[in-house]
């Protein structure tokens, strides 16, 4: 068997894109003091925030803005975002410093191999997923993020009671989510299919705009039983 056949299906595609100045220097600056190195070894949430507090994970945080902004409105929880593209971890290291934001850490990685071998069980009080690459070809649906093996392994790090909550603009990919938590014998879900916009989540600016043009968006929440 190749070495390509070894390689697991990424469900993102590591464009980088242009880094600002700003964004590098964050990099080379701020990684250090807020974010977390990436290790084969179980991570202590609570030694790396400092406190007890309740810890939500988010799985791809884009640019940060609404992590940020759910981090500053929600001071009572800890947040720790996983995302692999430079400009994203630039753009979130420099709110935090920004905005003072001791509740939030980031770890520039792989969210699977984190999950893996960082995240103890039983640990998280809550998921969140917002509006993951829909990979909307058909011949690419196997590199969707949210498929049973993730919800599998979430739900080994959910406490019983967390929350698992995914966002996404594209209907049949809400479709997709939903069939897959509701398979998940561990999960049930907190609507009768989708569930009312959470007041936590902010709107962006994209799916404002998406909205203003009669685009849908689907929340779909589930708890660890």
């Amino acid at each position: 068997m190749t070495s390509e056949q070894h390689r697991p299906i990424r469900s993102f595609v590591l464009r980088q894109g242009r880094m600002s100045n700003a964004q590098t220097r964050a990099l080379e600056t701020l990684l250090p003091r807020w974010g977390i190195p990436y290790q084969e070894t179980l991570l202590d949430l609570d030694t790396a925030f400092g406190r007890a507090a309740p810890k939500i994970l988010e799985i791809g945080f884009g640019m940060g803005d609404s992590t940020a902004a759910i981090a500053a409105a929600h001071p009572q929880n800890d947040y720790l975002g996983i995302e692999v593209h430079g400009p994203g971890v630039g753009s979130l290291l420099n709110q935090i410093e920004a905005q003072g934001l001791a509740n939030l850490r980031v770890i520039q990685h792989d969210a699977v191999e984190v999950l893996k071998h960082m995240v103890a069980t039983n640990s998280l009080d809550g998921v969140h997923i917002f509006f993951p690459d829909p990979w909307h070809k058909k011949k690419h649906h196997k590199r969707r993020l949210i498929q049973p093996a993730l919800v599998a392994l979430l739900c080994e790090k959910l406490k019983p009671g967390g929350y698992l909550h995914a966002a996404t603009d594209w209907q049949e990919y809400a479709e997709h989510i939903l069939a897959v938590l509701a398979a998940e014998t561990r999960l049930a879900n907190t609507a009768a299919d989708y569930a009312p916009k959470p007041e936590y989540r902010p709107l962006t600016k994209f799916e404002q705009r998406g909205i203003k043009l009669g685009h849908g968006v689907w929340d779909i929440v589930f708890r660890k039983i």
